[in-house]
This record gives structure tokens, C-alpha cells and sequence, in this order.
């Protein structure tokens, strides 16, 4: 959605970001596993904490999977906990949850096995109905920030006049 929105976007996984002065804005998200976010991206945000800081930031989840709300599948959990006060310190525009997918053929057997116990529906529940507008959300926000860069550049651009000119 934000390349579609003209926005120049780079797609990576954490563990190949290697510089983020680059990039103005980050949209940072994870998998969940029983409340619990991915290694790689939990390393990634405690490791950027400052320079995400100084960006503007999104985040969130996929995990929950069957029918209904994602936040309410979840039992009102929006985060994890033990991230919360670098996000409380980095203030992201918003934190979201999104339903996920689980694909038994992907996971391996401790995975299989906590799919199993915790009798998590199974199969592709994500729903870009609801994805889709908070990215496009997403590219509103930055493309008014890129206008708002543009003109502040421009009224810095103070003509000279006439040396002459008193």
C-alpha cells in the first residue's frame, strides 16, 4: 500500500536493516507467539530504540487466528508487555493487532505442539479488509509529512535580493 501510494518502501526483515538514518518513518511488526513477539524483532526494536525515537513509528502484531475481532480473540491484549516501555518511549502513531496465519507445514515441532495444546484454529485468518486501510493510514500520514518537509525546505529558501536593496 505505501509503494502503491508512490511512497518509496523498503520491504526487509529485521536482521537486514543496517542503517535506519535512511529512513524517515518505520512500520515495525511481528508475529505472535503466546503473547510474545519474535525474537529477531524484539532484538531489533531494543536495539533502535533511539533512532526509532526520532522517526515516525507503527507497530504491530499478527497472531490471533479464527473469527471475530483480533483484539478480542486476544482477550484485549494489543502488545507485549515487556516491550511496552519502549514503546511508551518511542511513541509510535499506533499499535495494532492483526489476525494471523498458522500453517502447520511451517512450524516446527515445539510450534506444532503449542498450536496443539493451546487448540488455536488453524489457517490463513489475516484480513487485509482491515490491513489495508491502516497502511493506506499509514501513507496519508506520510505523505502530508513529506509535503509539510517540502514546504518548511522552501520557506528557508529566502530570495536575495538586490544588493542594493536596503
Amino acid at each position: 500500500m505505501l509503494r502503491q501510494a508512490c511512497l518509496r518502501t523498503d520491504v526487509l526483515p529485521t536482521d537486514r536493516v543496517r542503517d535506519l538514518p535512511p529512513y524517515q518513518a518505520v512500520v515495525l511488526g511481528s508475529a505472535v507467539y503466546i503473547g510474545k513477539w519474535r525474537k529477531e524483532a524484539v532484538k531489533f526494536l531494543k536495539a533502535n530504540e533511539k533512532a526509532l525515537a526520532e522517526r515516525q513509528v507503527w507497530l504491530f502484531s499478527s497472531g490471533p487466528t479464527g473469527e471475530g475481532d483480533a483484539v478480542d480473540l486476544g482477550k484485549g491484549w494489543r502488545f507485549p508487555k515487556s516491550l511496552q516501555p519502549i514503546a511508551n518511549r518511542i511513541w509510535p502513531h499506533d499499535i495494532a493487532v492483526f489476525h494471523g496465519n498458522v500453517d502447520m507445514k511451517k512450524l516446527n515441532l515445539i510450534e506444532r505442539w503449542m498450536i496443539k495444546n493451546v487448540k488455536a484454529p488453524l489457517g490463513d485468518f489475516r484480513d487485509w479488509e482491515v490491513v489495508t486501510p491502516w497502511a493506506m493510514a499509514i501513507a496519508d500520514v506520510l505523505k502530508g509529512a513529506s509535503i509539510m518537509v517540502r514546504e518548511t525546505q522552501a520557506e528557508q529558501k529566502i530570495p536575495q535580493g538586490d544588493k542594493n536593496e536596503k
